[in-house]
């Protein structure tokens, strides 16, 4: 089992990226939250599930071990594949999947791409307590790439020199504007508002 790759970023998809470790290039899937932590050229350390099919070795990698520990539990859902988990936690962040799970929140679970009700059912029925509860309460679920990737949108504005207080506000405007927004657009709005106001 490959539990984490530290290295080089070489390069950032949509989708997936690679890493180089000692030479060796390791392709992997991973959520939009993840992947905009990571910038080509810079040493990165990603934890990792591998799942090991007859015709493909798929890795998924994560920035967290809260990410990795809630892609684990819903791939033992029957129907639902590592794909599909993985779009689960692009739309919400740890903590808001485990508030619509606790709750019983169907409608909640069917905004995941790819999950109908029955789909919908079948985790609240195999996953039952396995996630726990959330660790701060129910997260904001205004934008679709939940609260850990509009935290990674404020912390990639304040990268590029604008002040927190600012970042968070331009953030909050852009998601409320763009509901299912994903980290790319919602950043790219977000410095749209920054440049507005401050033309």
């Amino acid at each position: 089992m490959i539990t984490h790759l530290s290295g080089t970023i070489e390069e950032v998809r949509l989708d997936k990226a690679t890493i180089d470790v000692s030479g060796v290039g390791y392709s992997f899937f991973a959520t939009p939250a993840t992947l905009s932590t990571l910038t080509a050229g810079q040493e990165a350390k990603i934890l990792t599930h591998l799942v090991v099919r007859e015709d493909a070795w798929l890795l998924f990698g994560f920035a967290g071990r809260d990410e990795r520990d809630i892609f684990s539990t819903l791939i033992t859902v029957s129907g639902i594949g590592p794909k599909l988990a993985l779009a689960a936690l692009a739309v919400f962040s740890p903590d808001e999947l485990r508030a619509a799970v606790s709750r019983g929140d169907l409608a909640a679970l069917t905004q995941i791409p790819g999950v109908g009700k029955k789909s919908a059912q079948r985790i609240l029925v195999e996953i039952g307590d396995k996630l726990g509860e959330p660790s701060g309460g129910e997260a904001d679920s205004s934008s679709g790439i939940g609260s850990a990737g509009r935290e990674e949108v404020c912390h990639a504005l304040e990268q590029l020199g604008w002040r927190t207080p600012l970042a968070q506000k331009a953030v909050k405007e852009a998601a409320e504007a763009n509901p299912q927004a994903q980290v790319p657009e919602l950043l790219r709005a977000a410095l749209q508002l920054l440049g507005k106001h401050h033309a």
